[in-house]
């Protein structure tokens, strides 16, 4: 019989998703990794809207 060591299905079983959170666990990340990670969150926030769109705030100076 032939080993296939590929996903047969989306879904994991619990008992593998431990065993994978632990065989990750404390693993460093590489400085290029974190660039990438930086880079990607940045592209990311830069396309979230602000809360007031370009309004500017009330300015109590004109009473």
């Amino acid at each position: 019989m032939e080993n296939n060591y590929k996903r047969q299905y989306r879904e994991l079983e619990d008992t593998t998703k431990q065993k994978i959170s632990q065989s990750l666990r404390g693993r460093c990340k590489s400085s290029t990794h974190k660039e990438n990670i930086a880079n990607g969150m940045r592209e990311y926030w830069l396309g979230v809207p602000s809360r007031n769109n370009g309004v500017k705030p009330l300015n109590n100076e004109g009473k």
